[in-house]
């Protein structure tokens, strides 16, 4: 039950013209995009609500995320003004956390009679598509998995660790916007470094990483939708100054939705590793992961097995908790390559959780071993002559 009004507790913000109730009442997206009227739009001069800069609201409880519409040639005006759409969302009653993204995902419409004529920072009607983002590094390998809980992210960060170890320069980005655990597996909890209009990679373990976690806090929920996750992919693809790379190693949020989409739209992705557990219910998801991949013209890798086998610290005996070989089975059957199998090790799950992966933390160890193949067989598959994937196809 919603508390009654008092007056005694509403203070004027002469900043925003309004009475602000002290108590923390949900606000509603009326009055956030209201409260937004204050911030200037660096082209037009006028209000970004006005000027039709405000693409999105998302509201849950007192967590905020909006998207702003701009293109890459205007991201570097719009920073500043995606800073300060967070602050002025911070103040408003009932606002626990806010978040702007940048995006220019929407098609401009042509003016019509008693409509405003369309923004300037938006993508013209009739524009052609935008070039493919990161173009300038050796390969790109997605890390995908069909399904969450098989490990795929401590797979995608011991690929890249062992990558760096052989002798690449090596890249890590996340690209699961709903859930970022690159930054406790590497033992980061800072924020990168601007440069210019692009933010600086931070360097850990001899690579180059970029997280959506390292700019929000670690407990903040991504309540986005489709767009909005689209937008932040961009971002985090197209304004990140990376150095030269041999490779760039890309943990996929798992499943097969906008992300993946997104990615092999925007991206000339080398190929992709995908990850599953051995027992039948993984496989099944496993596959519509390599199904995918190949409907948009991506070329399989191969596929890893996971917590293959659980070997007994004290004895050394091997029990298959889950089964074993599914993986290796379900690649034969689908006429992939099987990369390799990771063995369920409680060395692995103590590093990530501690911020130092296996790879680096005990190079000698089985599971270290283990992810060391596997890297050397994908750099043999990307380094080596392109596979034959047919005309690339865009979806959607």
């Amino acid at each position: 039950m919603l508390a009654a009004f008092d007056p005694e507790q509403a203070v004027f913000d002469p900043e925003q013209k309004v009475c602000k109730r002290m108590a923390q009442s949900a606000p509603t997206e009326e009055m956030l995009r209201e409260a937004l009227r204050v911030v200037r739009d660096p082209a037009s001069g006028g209000d970004i609500v006005s000027a039709g800069i405000v693409e999105g609201i998302q509201l849950q409880g007192g967590l905020v995320q909006v998207a702003l519409l701009t293109d890459r040639a205007h991201a570097a005006a719009m920073e500043p003004v995606r800073r300060e759409v967070e602050a002025v969302l911070a103040r408003q009653p009932g606002v626990t956390n806010a978040a702007a993204i940048l995006t220019g995902h929407r098609q401009t419409p042509p003016p019509s009679p008693g409509r405003p004529a369309p923004h300037a920072h938006g993508p013209q009607a009739g524009q052609q598509r935008a070039p493919l983002l990161l173009s300038g590094i050796g390969a790109i390998v997605a890390v995908a998995s069909g399904k969450g809980g098989v490990g795929k992210s401590t797979v995608a960060v011991n690929l890249a660790v062992a990558l760096a170890r052989q002798g690449h320069r090596t890249g890590l980005l996340d690209a699961d916007i709903y859930g970022p655990s690159l930054p406790r597996m590497l033992g980061l909890n800072r924020k990168p470094e601007i440069d210019g209009d692009r933010m600086r990679p931070i360097p850990v373990w001899g690579l180059q990483t970029m997280s959506i976690g390292f700019l929000v806090e670690e407990e903040t929920p991504m309540i986005w939708r489709g767009p909005m996750v689209m937008g932040a992919l961009e971002q985090m693809m197209g304004q990140v100054a990376w150095d030269a790379l041999d490779i760039l190693v890309v943990d996929m949020p798992p499943g097969t939705g906008d992300a993946q989409l997104t990615l092999s739209q925007r991206v000339a992705l080398t190929g992709a590793v995908i990850v599953s557990t051995p027992q039948d219910i993984a496989l099944i998801d496993a596959r519509r992961g390599v199904r995918m991949f190949e409907r948009v013209r991506v070329p399989v890798l191969g596929l890893v097995e996971n917590m293959s086998f659980y070997a007994c610290p004290n004895c050394g005996h091997q029990a298959h908790i889950f089964g074993h070989g599914g993986a290796r089975q379900e690649a034969h059957r689908l006429g992939t390559d099987f990369l390799g199998e990771v063995p369920l090790l409680l060395e692995v799950r103590e590093s990530g959780d501690q911020g130092s992966p296996i790879t680096a933390a005990s190079p000698d160890s089985e599971a270290a071993r283990a992810f060391g193949a596997i890297a050397a067989r994908v750099w043999d598959k990307v380094s080596g002559p392109p596979a034959s994937s047919g005309p690339r196809i865009v979806v959607g």
